[in-house]
């Protein structure tokens, strides 16, 4: 839930009220709303026509005057002006400090303790903590305490009403932001298309890369194997293939076992023919 969501339900009952009542009834009813716990925000009370016609009343007007300061104003206002406007009771003061708290912190996100206890007309830091504490219970402001830096570190904090001629500072300062955050999201949009481009560039050389280093290794490859494959019929030529055959107790080849085989088929046709031989040798 919101900061401050169910702040407008808890002035409904006073609202109700309010649009019968006149006079010295309606400065009362503005006692009780300011009084009451949980009622942050009194822009529709103060809207309302019987509460203003206590502008013109002289006995009632500083009723009125407590409204607005309830409204969208700070304790430092009611310190100035507290002599126009009726004394606060203890539940009042407490009310507009922690109101007050919001309206700094909507100025600035970092609230020095020393700036705080001066706005707050506090005494001790124990009990500007303990105010502090309070409204992050009551759902007005969140926050934390550094206690070491002595400063209150604001993340939220409740929407006030807003004071007559205050809503062209709030466009303005919209539009500002406005403004500030479209030139973040066009930088980041810049930045993101310029990360894309180089994460697409850098894969694609990646790709380059790997594809360079193939080709240059089937180019090794493949010269080495015509290198080995050169090799190899030079080896052939150089050193034919023998084969050898055994004839006893002793190898040869088989050209000397052709030649071995001729001499001795010679030599046994001598010898199946002697008398022709001895015949040649005669002539």
């Amino acid at each position: 839930m919101d900061l401050g969501a169910n702040f407008a339900a808890k002035l409904e009952p006073f609202l109700l009220m309010a649009k019968s009542l006149k006079g010295a009834a309606a400065a009362k009813l503005i006692q009780d709303a300011t009084s009451a716990p949980g009622v942050f925000v009194f822009s529709e009370l103060l809207e309302l026509p019987n509460i203003q016609e206590l502008g013109k009343n002289e006995q009632h007007e500083k009723f009125l005057s407590l409204l607005q300061l309830f409204s969208y104003k700070t304790y430092q206002d009611y310190l100035r002006h507290k002599d126009s406007l009726p004394p606060l009771n203890k539940v009042q003061t407490t009310k507009l400090k922690h109101l007050s708290i919001v309206s700094l912190a909507s100025e600035r996100r970092i609230l020095p303790y020393s700036e705080l206890l001066k706005a707050l007309d506090v005494s001790s830091v124990r009990e500007l903590e303990d105010l502090i504490i309070d409204a992050i219970y009551l759902d007005i402001l969140r926050g934390k305490l550094d206690q070491k830096e002595e400063q209150l570190e604001v993340e939220y904090t409740m929407g006030r009403d807003l004071e007559p001629g205050k809503l062209e500072q709030v466009l303005a300062a919209l539009q500002d932001w406005a403004s500030t955050t479209a030139a973040v999201l066009s930088t980041l949009d810049s930045k993101i298309t310029s990360i894309v481009n180089e994460t697409a560039a850098t894969k694609q050389r990646q790709i380059d890369q790997e594809n360079q280093l193939q080709k240059n290794l089937k180019e090794v490859y493949d010269k080495q194997k015509d290198k080995s494959l050169g090799g190899s019929a030079m080896s052939n030529r150089r050193y034919p293939q023998t084969t050898y055959v055994e004839r006893g107790d002793t190898l040869m080849d088989v050209d000397e076992a052709a030649d071995f085989s001729k001499g001795k088929n010679r030599k046994a046709s001598q010898e199946a023919n002697p008398k022709q031989q001895r015949k040649r040798n005669k002539f």
